[in-house]
């Protein structure tokens, strides 16, 4: 018991020796955390905003002008039926000329009710995992086959660039999170190194009072996981605080799960505990 409260009142101290430096490693690890915090909330926010973009996204397959309006229901079956569709809906050529007019805002096609050119259409929406360009593409070669079938439009192009952008956005959030978490550890380090070094000459005296190893660097472990786990809280915190002040009509702004944030406010503790030993164990010799 004497052991462990001596270990607090050393933790404490080294606090209340160095108030600018456990003052500016909170508030660097802090700002850092921050950081990262933004960049996973931004990520999640992006893949939250691109799925709700494909849920809109549209097939429209065109019918050959030969094929009798009589067999429009055997030839939505077989549509429908093909793999990764979700839901069907029928254009005809009626339905298509007031989507015309509504576009252009004039009906175009005046007089022409007898006789009108537009061609008749299904419009077909997927299943969430079939939601990307390699299955889509593969849907497209299958519905070409289906008799009746002329022609099929649907954002390829659009597509293909979405999920080339989300590959990059990725890819860039992963490296800057890990450039992030890595300030974080030798910022943290160099602190506890700071302070170790204030130190040196109480460390050869404990050691020879027969002090052990962990003994002497217990504190500064304990330092490091205290400020890394109040560091990463206090990110979150301004975070929700800010989430609560700051109100965005077009996007929605996803943040992690509770219990994520809690699995990260531990790693973080983690991290100070490792930046804690990397920066007393040259120190304690």
């Amino acid at each position: 018991m004497t052991k462990l409260i001596h270990l607090i009142v050393e933790l404490f101290r080294n606090i209340y020796r160095h108030p600018g430096t456990i003052f500016s490693s909170f508030l660097s690890l802090t700002l850092i955390f921050l950081l990262f915090d933004i960049f996973w909330i931004s990520a999640m926010t992006s893949e939250n905003f691109y799925n709700n973009l494909l849920k809109d996204l549209q097939m429209e397959i065109f019918v050959l002008e030969e094929y009798p309006d009589s067999l429009m229901a055997n030839l939505e079956s077989n549509v429908f039926k093909t793999e990764g569709v979700r839901q069907i809906s029928y254009v005809s050529r009626a339905d298509a000329k007031k989507e015309l007019s509504r576009l252009i805002g004039t009906d175009l096609l005046a007089g022409y009710e007898d006789n009108n050119p537009l061609p008749r259409s299904f419009l077909i929406k997927f299943l969430p995992e079939y939601l990307n360009s390699k299955e889509i593409n593969k849907i497209d070669r299958s519905l070409l086959k289906v008799e009746g079938v002329g022609a099929i439009n649907f954002s390829r192009q659009w597509l293909v660039k979405a999920e080339t952008t989300k590959a990059i956005i990725k890819k860039t959030g992963m490296g800057l999170g890990l450039l992030i978490l890595l300030a974080a550890l030798v910022s943290s380090a160099n602190n506890i190194r700071f302070m170790a070094r204030t130190r040196a000459v109480g460390f050869k005296q404990m050691r020879l009072l027969g002090a052990g190893e962990l003994f002497i660097t217990f504190p500064f472990l304990l330092e490091g996981i205290l400020f890394g786990g109040i560091s990463a809280i206090a990110g979150w915190s301004l975070l929700y605080y800010g989430k609560g002040e700051i109100q965005f009509k077009i996007v929605d702004i996803i943040f992690p799960e509770f219990q994520e944030i809690i699995i990260f406010c531990l790693s973080a503790a983690f991290l100070g505990f490792v930046s804690g030993y990397l920066g007393v164990r040259k120190k304690r010799r």
